[in-house]
């Protein structure tokens, strides 16, 4: 079998990294049950549908099974979900990092609906990772011009 050319595997070791990666999972879709905080590992992953921006640019609609992780997390925080409701789906918007004293920060993950995750960090280290094909998907996801 050939190598997926466009899979992706990023690195994110900035704000400017990780913008590219967030830019990337841009209406990711999680379920709860796909998201684990590992205090003792001090890391946070989650896995994901995304979809691919990249393909949409050419004229089609795909998306991909994706692995997110944080590594060095010190702490994890829920707003506006349940982790006790697993079968919760939440459609990422955008993933920023705000530096307080560098190079340590937190790293918010935007979600519809005004929720999020707000991972404290010893500093940044994130990695975005396709796994397997590229599949058809229903629609692309629309964004309302808010001007």
């Amino acid at each position: 079998m050939p190598p997926d050319i466009d899979a992706l595997k990023l690195v994110a070791l900035d704000a400017d990294d990780l913008s590219v990666v967030s830019a990337h999972l841009q209406d990711a879709v999680a379920k709860v049950a796909d998201m684990a905080y590992l205090p003792k590992e001090m890391r946070f992953a989650m896995l994901v549908n995304r979809f691919d921006w990249a393909a949409a640019a050419r004229g089609q609609t795909m998306r991909r099974r994706a692995g997110v992780h944080f590594a060095r997390v010190l702490s994890a925080q829920t707003r506006g979900f349940s982790l006790a409701e697993r079968d919760t789906v939440l459609n990422l918007l955008a993933v920023e990092f705000q530096e307080r004293e560098a190079p340590s920060g937190t790293v918010t993950l935007y979600f519809s609906g005004d929720a999020a995750i707000r991972l404290e960090v010893e500093c940044l280290e994130a990695g975005l990772s396709d796994f397997g094909a590229a599949w058809a998907a229903g629609h692309r996801p629309l964004h309302r011009d808010r001007s």
